[in-house]
């Protein structure tokens, strides 16, 4: 990637997510905190898939670094299964109870509002985006990505579609899928928002409409395979046409290594972009231990980890401006361009389109 691509990028990254920071740092003694957290020994992390984002090296990383063990739960499980597994065990400090959680921006408001997560500032605070953090600490971004199709070639013969109009044609039937229900992962959900935007809504609760309506259309075509998209049902064909996060069809295409040969293509009409995050459950058996873990994956160490996978950290323009980020990660990238229509969806208006997916998911898909 060249210099001009580098600022372009950063320039696009600063415009979309914002960059005021000015929240104060706090003190942490790492010392102590290392030292604490290694009494307790443990951390418990739920709905980490290892493939997820290079989570499987970010943990690997973290345990040869400070010494503990990580109990990874459910690796598999949607943001609104994790606030459900701080639910059950809030009187529980076995192994499952989660210490930490990862979920999608809308949860975060979600899991303060039910006293489910506790505040903590990570010592990096100030270079986390103002747009992108509760300003008490009771959560974080983390990284964020754009909704992008995997196209299996092996399949798809022909040009691999740019665009979610191009996906209404009879060729594609019984090719097209999301990652599961939107109702309860974030993905999913966004892959919705992303197909709702391109069918023009408006923002919130229309376009969350205007999505259900498009796969909706999908379906009646026979274009919509009712199966969770996954790298197993892609290279086995089951679903050749699937949407996920940018990082995740990737990573995903490093890992099939050309079997089958996949394109990953970014739509031109639906360009939308999500911010995960990140926080500590407010009954945490571990809690020493999810303080370490903040700092770690919140570190210049951690944030480059999540880049190796594809992931855009949280903190990549602070690091992009200080020079920390390895050429060889930088010309990993897509190019600038990709995310220069990026939108990112507004806390309201993520909530706006849950409630919609809420009422009106089941009804008109015909599911349960």
């Amino acid at each position: 990637m060249t210099n001009t691509m580098m600022k372009t990028l950063c320039m696009t990254t600063a415009m979309t997510v914002g960059l005021s920071g000015v929240a104060q740092a706090q003190a942490v003694d790492m010392d102590a905190l290392i030292a604490a957290a290694k009494a307790e020994g443990t951390l418990t992390t739920i709905a980490l898939p290892r493939d997820w984002c290079n989570y499987g090296a970010v943990i690997d990383g973290f345990k040869a670094k400070y010494g503990l063990e990580v109990n990874e739960l459910n690796p598999n499980a949607g943001s609104a299964d994790e606030l459900e597994a701080i639910k059950a065990n809030k009187d529980n400090t076995g192994p499952q109870a989660p210490d930490v959680i990862d979920v999608g921006l809308s949860f975060g408001p979600a899991a303060k509002a039910e006293g489910l997560i506790t505040p903590y500032k990570v010592s990096v605070w100030d270079s986390i985006p103002d747009s992108a953090k509760d300003a008490e600490g009771f959560w974080y971004g983390d990284y964020y990505g754009v909704l992008a199709m995997a196209v299996n070639k092996d399949i798809v013969t022909d040009a691999s579609p740019t665009s979610f109009a191009d996906l209404k044609d009879p060729k594609y039937a019984a090719m097209v899928a999301i990652p599961g229900d939107p109702r309860t992962g974030n993905s999913s959900m966004m892959s919705l928002y992303a197909a709702g935007t391109a069918m023009g809504g408006k923002g919130g609760a229309d376009t969350a409409t205007a999505g259900i309506a498009y796969l909706k259309e999908l379906k009646a075509a026979g274009n919509f395979v009712e199966v969770g998209g996954s790298a197993q049902n892609f290279a086995q064909g089951t679903t050749p046409i699937m949407m996920d996060w940018d990082y995740n069809v990737l990573a995903m295409r490093d890992k099939l290594a050309g079997n089958p040969p996949m394109d990953v293509v970014i739509p031109s009409d639906g360009v939308i972009a999500g911010v995960y995050v990140q926080a500590i459950s407010a009954y945490a058996p571990h809690p020493n231990a999810a303080k370490l873990w903040m700092e770690y994956i919140y570190s210049d160490e951690g944030q480059l980890g999540w880049l190796s996978g594809y992931c855009h950290p949280i903190r990549f323009n602070d690091m992009a401006a200080r020079g920390v980020i390895p050429a060889d990660l930088l010309a990993k990238l897509p190019a600038p361009e990709a995310y220069a229509k990026a939108i990112f969806p507004s806390l309201d208006e993520q909530s706006a389109a849950k409630a919609v997916v809420a009422e009106i998911w089941a009804t008109e898909m015909g599911v349960q």
